[in-house]
C-alpha cells in the first residue's frame, strides 16, 4: 500500500521535491514522504482491517514533520512512549474492510471514528490498569507493554501504522460508529473536538466568568466551540494569529479576538477587556493584580504563550494547556505570586456532559446531531498522499494558504483544492 512515513530515508523510487529558499529546504530535508509498504494485518484478535476516507494532521504531528521538534526536544520523556519509522495518522474517518475473529458489532462497510489510544484492551492485558477501567484512557498504565510496542496511539508507533496509508488495522475497541447523517468533513473533527472537550469539562470555568482561548488554530477553535456549547454565559477572548483563524473565532462565538502580538498589546487588551489592573516591572510584560481572567486554555503552549497566560490569570486562577511545543525559559513568577494552577490536559477519555458519561467523541457526535456545535468550517484544506509536499507547505505557510484543519484523503484520489490552497 502507499503510506506517508515518518522517520526512514525516502523511498529510492520516489523524487523529491523541488526547493526554492531555505523554509522549503528544511522541509525537504526531514525524513518523511511517500513509500510504498506492507499492507498491515490484524495483530491480534479483535483487530480489524480499515480503509481510511479522511486523515487528519494533529497539531503535533505537524510540528513532527515540519521538523519543529528536531532541536531541544531530545531529553522529551515521550520518546520512550514511540517508536521510528511510522505512519502518523490519528484522526482518522475509515471504513471497515475486514471484521476479523473476535470484532463483535462491526461489519464490512461500516463508517467508523477512530480512538486511537493503544491501552490496556488492544495490547491484550487482562485486567486493565486502574486507568483503563477508570475511562482515563490517555493515562493508561501500559503504553510499552502487552503485544505491542512502546507507542502511546495509532500513529506514533512502528507496531500500529495510523491512517496517513490506503489501509489501516485497529482494536474493534477503538472505532466508534459515525451516525449517518453526520458526514466525513464533520467526523474527521471528532478528535480534535475531543481533545478541547476533555480540557474544558475537567477544568471549567465559572458559570459567568472569563476564559481565555490562547491559539485559534485546530485545537483553539474547538475550544470556543465547546464553551459556548456548554458554558454559554461564559465570556470568551481568543488570541489568533492569522486572519482566517481570526474569522473562525469570531464566527464560532469569540467575544474578543486579540492578534498574537506584540505582546504587550495582547496584556493591555486582555486587561482591559477582563477588568484586570495591570503593574509594570522593571523590564517585560506588565501583570495583571487583580486580574480578570479564571482560566486560560494555552493550545499553543510556547514559553511565550505561558507567560502571558499567568499575567493576565485572576489570583488562584488556572492556566490549562493542550498545546505541545519545545520547552524554553518563561517568566513564571506570577505562578507564586497569584497561587495559580498549571494543569496539563492530556487528550481524552470517558468524559461527562450534561450528567451523561460516555466517550468524548460519542459526545461530539450528539453535540452535531442535536445542533449544539458546528465546527465544519475549520477543515479548509484535503489533500490526497501524493500531495503531500503541498500538504506541508499550506501548514507551513498558514498565512498565505489559509489553513486551520488539513486533511489527506488516503483513498480518494487527488481532491480540488481547498478556500486558499497554493
Amino acid at each position: 500500500m502507499k503510506a506517508l512515513v515518518f522517520g526512514a530515508p525516502p523511498d529510492p523510487t520516489a523524487a523529491r521535491p523541488a526547493t526554492h529558499d531555505d523554509l522549503e529546504r528544511h522541509l525537504a530535508a526531514q525524513p518523511f514522504g511517500l513509500h510504498t509498504i506492507a499492507d498491515p494485518v490484524p495483530l491480534r484478535p479483535g483487530w480489524v482491517l480499515t480503509r481510511p476516507r479522511l486523515a487528519g494532521v494533529c497539531g503535533s504531528e505537524s510540528k513532527l514533520v515540519l521538523g519543529e521538534f528536531s532541536e531541544g526536544d531530545l531529553d522529551n520523556p515521550m520518546a520512550a512512549f514511540s517508536s521510528l519509522p511510522h505512519v502518523p495518522g490519528h484522526e482518522v474517518v475509515a471504513e471497515v474492510v475486514d471484521a476479523g475473529e473476535g470484532a463483535d458489532g462491526l461489519a464490512p462497510g461500516d463508517r467508523v471514528v477512530l480512538n486511537p489510544w493503544l491501552t490496556c484492551t488492544p495490547r491484550g492485558i487482562d485486567p486493565v490498569c486502574p486507568r483503563c477501567a477508570a475511562g482515563d484512557l490517555s493515562l493508561c498504565w501500559s503504553f510499552t507493554s502487552g503485544a505491542l510496542g512502546p507507542a502511546v496511539h495509532i500513529g506514533v508507533g512502528s507496531d500500529a501504522p495510523g491512517g496517513w496509508a490506503e489501509l489501516m488495522a485497529a482494536h474493534a475497541s477503538m472505532l466508534i460508529a459515525v451516525p449517518d447523517a453526520i458526514a466525513d468533513d464533520v467526523a474527521v473533527l471528532a478528535d480534535p473536538f475531543a481533545v478541547s472537550l476533555h480540557a474544558v469539562v475537567r477544568h471549567p470555568p465559572p458559570r459567568t466568568g472569563f476564559a481565555l482561548v490562547y491559539g485559534a488554530g485546530a485545537l483553539g477553535s474547538a475550544t470556543i466551540a465547546v464553551l459556548r456549547a456548554l458554558y454559554p454565559e461564559v465570556a470568551i477572548a481568543v488570541v489568533a494569529r492569522f486572519d482566517a483563524q481570526a474569522d473562525l473565532a469570531r464566527g464560532l462565538g469569540a467575544d474578543l479576538v486579540v492578534a498574537h502580538e506584540p505582546r504587550l498589546g495582547v496584556v493591555e487588551s486582555l486587561a482591559a477587556w477582563s477588568g484586570g489592573v495591570l503593574h509594570t516591572p522593571l523590564a517585560g510584560l506588565p501583570m495583571a493584580h487583580p486580574g480578570g481572567i479564571d482560566v486560560v486554555y494555552d493550545t499553543v503552549a510556547r514559553p511565550e504563550t505561558l507567560e502571558v497566560g499567568v499575567r493576565v490569570l485572576a489570583e488562584r486562577g488556572s492556566l490549562v494547556q493542550t498545546g505541545v511545543h519545545t520547552p524554553g525559559r518563561w517568566e513564571h513568577t506570577p505562578v507564586y505570586f497569584k497561587e495559580l494552577r498549571l494543569c496539563g490536559s492530556n487528550a481524552f477519555g470517558i468524559e461527562v456532559v450534561d450528567g451523561v458519561r460516555q466517550h468524548a467523541i460519542d459526545h461530539y457526535f450528539d453535540l452535531v446531531s442535536a445542533g449544539r456545535v458546528d465546527i465544519a468550517a475549520m477543515l479548509t484544506h484535503r489533500f490526497a498522499l501524493e500531495d503531500w509536499w503541498e500538504a506541508l507547505l499550506a501548514i507551513a505557510r498558514q498565512d498565505a494558504s489559509g489553513a486551520i484543519k488539513v486533511a489527506f484523503t488516503p483513498n480518494g484520489g487527488r481532491p480540488p483544492p481547498g478556500p486558499s490552497q497554493p
